[in-house]
């Protein structure tokens, strides 16, 4: 993705509005003189930038660190969820990256620059260029290892990067950080699920589902637990009354449960393409949906699943 946003224009608006408000016991740096920006100072490693701050809060200090760019608004609800992350992220990050958060309202010319289709959406700027970006709320451990490999893809090339980290993770006399407070509604699905009680712990995690349908955590959590009460009274004999009735598409779903409770992923896979390969209209809609829930239980670069897709976009189309 490099190159393919162009983020001049703001940069000369930046330089065109800081040399106009630059007063003479104070001169701005000549450009291309190679001098890198100060490093932050600590807590300031989540800063809010405009489309004034761009050129200095972005730009110049991509030169040392990455620079994160999350394009938010007020408005949008998933950006409130994933936003306390990233900073959470970049406060334990300690000075090896920066999060720059930009209020698109606020700064429309910023996100015309970068193309914004949708919000959140997130950029990685590296030497003044963007490299890489994703859009959507993201689980906390997938962000972590995001970060985990910007970092070490560039701790090399970045010498901020190393500074920071040696560092340390806290500077001396600083208090420990305070754990984020439990989410209550989370809390209440999880006692839920250790009573056993799945049908309370799916409905919580509907209810939270309701109110923010783009929770990624929740998404998720909710498949599990689905799965859960499936497989909790899938019976091993499924997979051979499903053998003999093949154009029963309960019995193949019920099947493919069983397979995948006792470990037989690509069994359980393969089970419902075929399915959806001799089947038509309800039926058929039946086992792909089934199909596409199963493939929610694993990441989405687990090799079975991204074979399982393929064969299904074959028996699709």
């Amino acid at each position: 993705m490099a190159g393919a946003v162009d983020l001049s224009g703001l940069k000369a608006r930046a330089e065109q509005r800081s040399a106009q408000q630059a007063r003479p016991a104070a001169p701005a740096a000549p450009p291309g003189d190679g001098a890198a920006p100060p490093a932050p100072a600590a807590g300031s490693f989540v800063i809010d930038v405009t489309e004034d701050t761009f050129q200095t809060e972005v730009l110049e200090r991509s030169m040392t660190v990455p620079v994160v760019v999350d394009l938010w608004a007020e408005w949008c609800q998933p950006c409130k969820q994933l936003s306390p992350t990233l900073e959470k992220l970049a406060a334990e990050g300690n000075g090896a990256w920066i999060l720059a958060k930009v209020d698109v309202d606020a700064n429309p010319r910023i996100a015309q620059m970068f193309q914004v289709q949708s919000i959140p959406t997130v950029y990685v700027v590296v030497a003044q260029q963007p490299v890489t970006s994703f859009s959507g709320v993201q689980p906390e451990e997938q962000l972590r290892g995001w970060v985990a490999q910007i970092l070490d893809a560039l701790r090399d090339r970045m010498p901020g990067i190393a500074e920071a980290e040696a560092r340390g993770p806290a500077q001396e006399g600083s208090a420990e950080p305070v754990p984020e407070p439990e989410d209550p509604r989370f809390t209440a699905a999880e006692d839920a699920l250790e009573r056993g009680d799945y049908d309370a712990a799916i409905a919580a995690y509907e209810q939270i589902l309701a109110v923010e349908p783009a929770n990624a955590e929740a998404q998720a959590a909710l498949s599990q637990v689905r799965f859960m009460a499936r497989a909790e009274s899938a019976d091993p004999s499924a997979i051979a009354a499903a053998d003999a009735a093949p154009d029963d598409v309960a019995a193949q779903k019920a099947a493919a449960d069983a397979e995948l409770a006792g470990g037989q992923v690509e069994a359980a896979f393969d089970r419902l393409v075929k399915t959806v390969q001799r089947t038509a209209a309800e039926d058929r809609d039946a086992a792909r949906e089934h199909l596409v829930s199963l493939f929610e239980l694993f990441a989405p670069d687990d090799p079975r699943v991204t074979t399982a897709r393929r064969a299904l976009a074959r028996a699709l189309y």
